[in-house]
């Protein structure tokens, strides 16, 4: 039974004190048991940098931000008034038996950034505000003060657009079948099927002969249908008549979907308005997002439009021609920004680039980018896993960051895979032994070096030499992609080989996903696309859910027990009524922390009892739901619609979950593969992934690779956006673009085997290739490379201790 939640800790006496010789110098964990941690217990040193790594699953998140993060933010939320404390977020006191010496915890994730399409690179960093303030003080002419060159601001936002640069307008072809009649269905938008109240607005109204297809119709009643209004009709609904105002249905979409909050609407229907709109520039501002007078504004003849359009390194140097006495201040402090943001190897993005459109890696330096200039010591920074996304090129520069905020004086603790990253640790802590049930244990604490001896899956993995590949598949076609512009591809042709494995390398911003997951999927629809978005989860999901495999359980239950099917669902009649089949009850105490206790009717099993009494061969549903997915293959046996989908957990290594484990406890390397297992059914198809060994450990990178090779063994094509080298040492062809990012990336640098790519003079990806273990150099001796430009430096910190 889960443990009950209070929002207090024990007594101070009852909390165990920080090891002899401390001196306050540690952060000290005892008894942490929140997740599938098994009593875990810590000493993390401060003012050092902490590596946690294990498999997926192992517990190491759970430690670092459901244990130490959270507590830490709970704590401090304590200090603020009561007023204050209740418009903030609550955090459950997490299960531990104590916890001493935290300090303020800073948390940098991977959760997309968010905003909306007003948010940008700029305004999420504060650059833009900062060059706002330079344009109001130094262009010619200048509109104002620095709102007049906001595009939030109703004094510099255009006023077509309101600043989005943009106009969303419904697209008639799409909504209308010309050749069709009213009776036949012409009106293809949501709602105004045949015979529903809405369509019987046109239907009904007298003005449109409802046989005549409505390419035939006269120029007069294409704009009555379209956009007419001024007139009522009188309809016949089941409860009554009633007089409903005509509205054309260019108007009627425009009202509900287009002038109103989305949100307000369900995903359904949202989706299917989607379908059926059309994105434009704007005409008055033709993107800028800005209104007449912001636009006209100059500085050495260029917008705050040029501005924002240029690559970040291209930014700088405009600035650096900025001498005027008034202005070069706000110049060199805008400039500042941005050359952290080149430090970190985001120098190719520009700052009107939308922050939804950023990748989780990208998205987590641009939250680094933030605390860099920070004067405030003492910090906890805790990082999720921050070497995703990037180029074996560009791990150095991450690791400068991480030794630079150690050195100001603050403890960092890193949740990663890279041995790299490692490296450079002071401590580390690997958690395991397995994942899930099989982990939530420290299995080493010491330094690297040790790691690399020690007999756990991690030390294995760093002492694994995978060669290169010597045989290499025979392709069976040719997929083409011909001169590919979009963004910053230079025209290019790619034939990527059918029936091999593919991998696509190159730095961050060299065109990789644009070239496979925008080009190359819209040439090839039929492509199966895994990406990095998120699969639907709440405290209803399960993996059991996310497979379909619940119907098939509640049917087979329903079938041995004689009744209804809907019994053996927790969403549905055989729910609990106390906790609405959630298992636990959440009591919000306002000025208190939230309390989650375990529903006391159904003992957190989710179910009425008297569902639990219906068996199949012995076990309830809430024993199959609790099975993992290899002991259900066993259960089920003979029933042959739930084996392959019970195998295909298997086979992307989560044999170990639970059926009914919710979705959100899983980790993100469990859902990417969660997600595989949904498409591992089909053969004869062409499967893209976009980096699929993210939050892989290096034993579950070997598992994916294994998996990827049998697609191809059955049949398929599989296409990979790949940092990882040992994906790109076991592919049978690699695509190299580059040779940079942005501007200075785009091109087709390479085509061909790994080992003829070891060769190559000019690209990255060769050059690391070479000082990778088996081939080069072993791993954290150099694999990320050092950075020749390395970050700016920030301000000076107290000494080491």
């Amino acid at each position: 039974m889960p443990e009950i939640r209070t929002p207090e800790f024990p007594a101070p006496e009852t909390r165990t004190p920080a090891s002899p010789g401390s001196g306050g110098g540690a952060i000290v964990i005892t008894g942490a048991r929140e997740n599938n941690l098994r009593d875990v217990s810590l000493t993390l040193p401060k003012n050092k940098i902490t590596v946690f790594t294990g498999v997926s699953g192992s517990g190491k998140s759970s430690v670092v931000f459901d244990t130490i993060a959270v507590e830490s933010q709970r704590q401090l939320n304590e200090t603020f008034s009561s007023f204050v404390r209740n418009r903030l977020p609550k955090y459950e006191r997490p299960l531990a038996d104590g916890m001493d010496e935290l300090s303020v915890a800073i948390v940098v994730d991977q959760k997309p950034l968010g905003g909306n399409a007003r948010s940008t690179v700029g305004t999420m960093t504060d650059i833009y505000s900062v060059l706002r303030v330079l344009f109001s003080r130094h262009s010619t002419p200048a509109a104002g003060p620095a709102t007049a060159y906001s595009f939030n601001d109703p004094t510099g936002m255009c006023p077509v657009c309101d600043g989005l640069g943009r106009t969303v307008a419904l697209d008639v072809e799409r909504a209308v079948d010309w050749t069709k009649s009213l009776d036949e269905g012409a009106l293809l938008l949501p709602g105004l099927s045949v015979g529903s109240w809405e369509w019987k607005l046109y239907a009904e109204s007298g003005r449109f002969d409802t046989a005549k297809p409505l390419d035939a119709y006269t120029p007069e009643e294409r704009e009555l249908l379209l956009h007419g209004s001024g007139f009522s009709v009188r309809l016949e609904l089941k409860t009554g008549s009633a007089d409903m105002k005509f509205e054309g249905i260019v108007n009627r979409f425009t009202r509900l979907f287009l002038k109103r909050d989305t949100g307000t609407l369900s995903e359904k229907r949202r989706e299917a308005a989607d379908r059926f709109t059309v994105k434009r520039p704007c005409p008055e501002c033709g993107g800028a997002r800005l209104n007449a007078a912001a636009r006209a504004s100059r500085i050495d003849g260029l917008t705050i439009t040029d501005w924002t359009r240029m690559e970040v390194a291209d930014l700088i140097g405009v600035l650096r021609r900025i001498d005027d006495p008034v202005a070069a201040p706000v110049a060199a402090a805008a400039r500042e920004k941005l050359e952290r943001l080149v430090g970190i190897g985001l120098g190719y993005l520009s700052l009107d680039r939308e922050t939804t459109t950023l990748s989780g890696g990208e998205g987590q330096r641009l939250k680094m980018v933030r605390h860099l200039g920070s004067s405030l010591t003492g910090l906890t920074f805790v990082f999720d896993e921050p070497s995703v996304g990037l180029h074996p090129r560009d791990v150095g520069r991450l690791n400068d960051l991480l030794v630079r905020l150690r050195d100001r004086g603050n403890t960092v603790l890193v949740v990663e895979h890279d041995p790299d990253v490692m490296a450079i640790a002071d401590h580390i802590v690997d958690m395991g032994p397995g994942a899930g049930t099989e982990g939530g244990r420290v299995v080493y604490e010491g330094p690297f070096d040790g790691l690399r001896r020690a007999d756990t899956l991690t030390g294995r993995c760093l002492r694994r030499r995978t060669p290169l590949k010597e045989t290499f598949r025979t392709p069976t076609g040719r997929l083409a992609v011909t001169a590919a512009d979009r963004h910053n591809l230079k025209g290019i042709d790619v034939g990527f080989p059918a029936g091999v494995l593919t991998a696509v390398t190159g730095v961050a911003g060299s065109g990789k996903s644009t070239l496979v997951s925008e080009v190359f999927t819209a040439a090839h629809p039929e492509a199966v696309v895994i990406d990095q978005g998120a699969i639907t989860a709440s405290v209803r999901s399960t993996p059991a859910s996310y497979l379909g495999l619940m119907d098939s359980v509640r049917r087979i239950f329903a079938r041995e027990n004689g009744v209804d099917p809907g019994l053996f669902s927790f969403n549905s009649s055989g729910a609990c009524r106390e906790c609405s089949g959630r298992g636990v009850i959440q009591t919000d105490l306002a000025f208190m922390d939230p309390v989650t206790t375990v529903c006391r009717t159904c003992g957190g099993r989710r179910f009425q009892n008297h569902v639990l009494a219906h068996r199949v061969r012995g076990r309830s549903i809430v024993d199959v739901l609790g099975m993992t997915a290899a002991e259900a293959s066993a259960f089920f046996e003979g029933e042959a619609q739930m084996l392959p989908r019970l195998a295909a957990l298997d086979e992307v290594g989560l044999g170990y979950l639970a059926l009914g484990q919710p979705l959100s406890t899983l980790s993100g390397g469990e859902r990417q593969r969660l997600k595989l297992a949904t498409q591992l059914h089909r053969t004869g198809s062409v499967y893209v992934l976009d980096e699929p060994t993210t939050g892989l450990h290096m034993a579950d990178v070997g598992t994916l690779v294994t998996l990827l090779d049998r697609l191809v063994d059955a049949g398929n094509t599989v296409i990979c956006v790949e940092h990882n080298t040992d994906v790109v040492k076991r592919a049978d062809w690699v695509v190299d673009l580059g040779p940079d990012g942005g501007k200075h990336g785009g091109e087709l640098v390479f085509e061909g085997t790994p080992a003829q790519l070891l060769a190559h003079p000019k690209s990255f990806t060769a050059e690391f290739l070479r000082r990778d273990p088996g081939i080069g150099q072993p791993p954290g001796r150099g694999g990320g490379g050092a950075c020749p430009e390395g970050l700016p430096a920030l301000p000076e910190g107290p000494p080491r201790p």
